[in-house]
């Protein structure tokens, strides 16, 4: 059998939030009305705390700072494997000329 994750939206996740907030109800009490785990109202609001400006950017989407270190690991490896190419080279021509 499967289990698939639930997908909240950015908007559920806000309005959760700020249930938990404004509310003076116990965060178990919140999280099992809206059927979730107290730890993912947390998680939310960690989430929220750090980094607000790309909080929940959404499935598959990366922060900025992700995406370029991607980018720049990308881009090492390409360089890697010609730098690797080149050494390869040099020593296949260094060969011959003996």
């Amino acid at each position: 059998m499967v289990v698939r994750r639930q997908k909240y939206t950015k908007e559920f996740k806000l309005d959760a939030l700020r249930l938990m907030e404004e509310s003076h109800r116990p965060v178990a009490e919140i999280a099992r009305e809206l059927g979730l785990n107290k730890n993912v109202l947390y998680r939310w609001h960690h989430e929220l705390v750090d980094d607000a400006k790309e909080a929940f950017a959404g499935n598959g989407k990366l922060k900025d700072a992700d995406s370029e270190l991607l980018r720049l690991r990308r881009e090492l490896e390409t360089v890697t494997e010609e730098r690797d190419i080149l050494k390869k080279a040099l020593a296949v021509f260094s060969r011959r000329a003996r």
